[in-house]
């Protein structure tokens, strides 16, 4: 959680969300950036010392197309999140002051800023920088138009939001396991509704990042993402 953002901080500067929003104050979206560049800068710096010049490191994780961080690919599945836990508070069944104190420890970068932390580290070349789309719900349902195929698919995103979530969720909001379950069928409903609409896709990276000798031409970055 970066650093201002955490559940014991004196002000909560990011009410009602629980990560990077549209409506979230600059400062919380620096606070984000900033995080990112020191945890990300000295994760490449501890994987350079674990290779033998020449070695190849291949990372894959979430990402985002746009450089504006508040992009839907980048962060509406938790400001989907953000408004099941609030319909809670609305019910009387969470605080609201928990919500406002939760911050996901979670940043969708965009290539931009891969480059420019990888190149200021040093220690590796990018090889290859790919970017893929991919549905959130894997695919799996084709018709989200009915009242079927929307409950199907905001299950099966529910389900793999919970499974990483979850246990954060329970050691911030002590929530019990019935308060939970109520609160993944509401967001169920609400991913529902929303890919009904439209077909919001993950932006997933891959990385092939070589660890720099002195006889390998360190000019030789590429320029472009290729998206699939």
């Amino acid at each position: 959680v970066p650093v201002g953002l955490e559940s014991y901080a004196v002000k909560h500067l990011n009410k009602g969300k629980v990560y990077i929003s549209k409506s979230s104050p600059q400062s919380v979206v620096n606070a984000y950036s900033s995080q990112f560049q020191a945890d990300f800068s000295q994760f490449i710096k501890s994987r350079s010392q674990e290779l033998v010049p020449g070695g190849r490191m291949v990372l894959s994780f979430l990402g985002r197309k746009s450089v504006d961080p508040t992009t839907e690919d980048g962060c509406y599945q938790w400001e989907l999140l953000a408004e099941a836990l609030m319909s809670l508070v609305k019910e009387g069944l969470i605080e609201e002051d928990k919500v406002a104190s939760f911050n996901a420890p979670y940043y969708a970068p965009c290539a931009e800023e891969l480059k420019v932390e990888i190149l200021k580290e040093g220690s590796f070349i990018i090889d290859r920088l790919e970017a893929f789309e991919v549905d959130w719900d894997g695919g799996a349902v084709a018709d989200t138009h009915n009242e079927q195929g929307k409950m199907m698919v905001g299950e099966r995103v529910a389900k793999t939001i919970r499974a990483v979530v979850e246990s954060m969720l329970e050691s911030h909001f002590r929530l019990g396991q019935d308060t939970m379950d109520v609160l993944f069928i509401k967001f169920a409903e609400i991913v529902g509704n929303h890919l009904s609409k439209t077909r919001t896709k993950y932006i997933n990276f891959v990385i092939s990042l070589v660890r720099k000798a002195s006889h390998i031409n360190l000019e030789a970055q590429p320029t472009d993402v290729f998206l699939f």
